[in-house]
């Protein structure tokens, strides 16, 4: 049975006398750190001096320190920097400070599941992941609510791990929505897939295969970038609020009759047999060694792949498209 855990069930107090460090000033870390100051939480912020996150730490009222004085510092160091150089962060600056009782936290395990960061034993070690950007886990806090959050303990060594990290996650205002009882693999195994199959690839695939056929069937790339592209984000609002059946009601029958009899056609067998084959790559760890190896190399492929979608007709319809529409800029 799923555990929900709300306000009711943190201890705040444990947090009292505690330094959190917050390293990387990035897209979550801004958000959890202002988040934590506000709920009266002493926090320190790190992050690559001169940078344009440092700057807009200093620019949010922190004194930014480099990773090394952060960790030193810190008792509870929450690693916010992005996976691939979370293992050289915590390597050079991080490890060399965690003495007995500390803690060590993560919102995403992917270096502590696929064995990229290896902690004493003489540390706590868990998982707070807001389901939500930074942007919008700061938002919700602003105006009085929350963003759901996991939470994961992977090394329960001062017998209160789970208890800070249920702590933590009040300072960020997850607990106010509900904070949901998870492991490092499960977040990590089911981030990877939704990201790859369905969030990323999967939708971006999709999109640039439906406008591929209308174009080449003789169909205008504009009105293709339309249909295919452009209101996607009518859908996805309207799903993200209201779930699938949600969707379909707000759409017309004709649009709900070819949803229900042509969508299986698209995601056939063949498909979620691939599916299955990525989720075991995911599994088994391949994936995992795959990209460690592409970020080692100066992630040559990833560029590769990165240019040529850049440069697809889509991309240059798209930019065109887009600067016929203010509303965008806002």
């Amino acid at each position: 049975m799923t555990k929900i855990y709300y306000e009711r069930d943190t201890n705040p107090d444990i947090l009292k006398g505690k330094k959190v460090a917050i390293i990387g000033y990035g897209i979550q870390g801004h958000a959890q750190a202002q988040n934590l100051r506000d709920s009266k939480v002493e926090v320190i912020v790190s992050d690559v001096e001169g940078s344009p996150n440092w700057e807009k730490a200093v620019a949010d009222g922190f004194k930014p320190v480099n990773a090394k004085d952060a960790a030193k510092a810190g008792d509870i160091i929450q690693i916010l920097t992005q996976d691939h150089v979370q293992a050289m962060v915590y390597k050079e600056s991080i490890a060399p400070h965690l003495s007995e009782g500390k803690a060590l936290v993560f919102s995403h395990g992917f270096n502590i599941h696929y064995g990229q960061i290896v902690p004493p034993a003489t540390i706590d070690v868990f998982m707070v992941a807001p389901k939500g950007p930074g942007s919008l886990v700061r938002e919700m806090y602003q105006s009085g609510a929350g963003v759901p959050c996991l939470l994961a303990v992977y090394q329960e060594y001062t017998g209160k791990a789970r208890e800070l990290g249920l702590a933590y996650a009040w300072g960020i205002g997850g607990a106010r929505a509900g904070v949901i009882e998870t492991t490092f693999a499960e977040e990590t195994e089911t981030d990877l897939f939704g990201e790859q199959v369905v969030l990323c690839g999967g939708v971006s695939e999709l999109i640039r295969a439906g406008f591929e056929t209308l174009v080449t069937a003789g169909y205008q790339p504009e009105i293709a970038y339309f249909e295919c592209l452009h209101e996607l984000k009518l859908i996805t609002d309207m799903i993200y609020k209201t779930g699938i059946t949600g969707m379909r009601e707000r759409v017309s029958d004709t649009a709900e009759y070819g949803d229900l009899t042509r969508g299986r056609r698209i995601i056939d067998e063949r498909t979620r047999k691939e599916m299955k084959k990525i989720l075991g790559e995911i599994r088994d760890g391949s994936f995992a060694k795959e990209w460690i190896l592409e970020t080692q190399t100066n992630k040559p492929v990833f560029n590769a792949l990165r240019n040529r979608d850049a440069n697809h007709l889509i991309e240059i319809v798209g930019k065109k498209l887009r600067g016929m529409m203010p509303w965008l800029k806002k």
